[in-house]
């Protein structure tokens, strides 16, 4: 779609490319006068706690005339700081990082920025990551098995207005819908094992994933994985249902 307008006294034309998010032209071509070409690029913002991944996606994406990576974050904390100040049109984000999980910080992010564009990179291929991920409000799901085409393919969808989910997530999604897992109503806390069930409790007290490892001395990791497991036991994947739960099966107290 082309749209021409008077600028500075020429004639100018905006050729759309991607669609335009929070008062910003991404992907967007202007040519101005005689010709003059000015490219306005994609900010995208990549959250990996390990360096060459960050350093490979990088030189993935800067090889695309319309894309830059305007920041780089290692951990949760740091992503949502620099967010906030590049204000990127995606952001890139692994699940498993220091602090803040990609699943907490999508949360973070568009609870302050509902129209930012979040596509999850991730070895995680569990069902219980995926829709918690999506639920959280990513709209893209990609396995770190993609080829370079799939990432940028998956960029330009999702930042175009549509979701994008690698071949083997789209297959766990539909598994899901067609084999739906337990009855959350039929599960009752001794569906849960005793590490389990304190986890939750911990979860339905406001505290999170960092919080509970700390108090427990576990790691984080394992703290997810517990998280998970008992998600899956239960098949309830977010916190309002988790704290409802809780509460019915008597896991934490209800204030009078």
């Amino acid at each position: 779609m082309k749209i021409s307008f008077k600028l500075a006294g020429e004639n100018g034309t905006y050729l759309w490319c991607h669609k335009a998010q929070k008062g910003a032209y991404p992907g967007l071509l202007l040519v101005l006068g005689m010709g003059e070409k000015v490219m306005v690029k994609l900010k995208i913002m990549i959250a990996d706690d390990h360096n060459i991944v960050r350093e490979g996606l990088r030189m993935i994406l800067d090889r695309e005339p319309d894309m830059e990576v305007v920041a780089e974050a290692e951990n949760g904390l740091t992503a949502l700081i620099l967010a906030e100040e590049f204000s990127p049109d995606l952001v890139l984000l692994d699940i498993c990082m220091p602090g803040l999980n990609g699943i907490e910080i999508a949360q973070q992010l568009l609870k302050k920025e509902p129209n930012l564009a979040v596509l999850i990179l991730s070895m995680c291929a569990e069902k219980e990551f995926v829709i918690e991920a999506l639920s959280a409000g990513a709209k893209g799901y990609l396995l770190k098995d993609c080829v370079a085409t799939d990432l940028v393919v998956a960029i330009r969808n999702i930042l175009a207005g549509g979701i994008h989910l690698s071949q083997k997530v789209a297959e766990l999604i539909v598994k899901e819908y067609i084999q739906p897992g337990p009855d959350p109503e039929a599960c009752t806390k001794d569906t849960l094992s005793p590490r389990e069930a304190e986890i939750l409790r911990f979860i339905a007290n406001g505290k999170n994933t960092k919080e509970i490892a700390y108090a427990l001395n576990l790691s984080t990791k394992t703290i997810e994985t517990h998280r998970q497991n008992l998600m899956n036991k239960i098949n309830i994947h977010s916190i309002a249902g988790l704290v409802k739960y809780a509460i019915r099966e008597g896991i934490v107290p209800v204030e009078k």
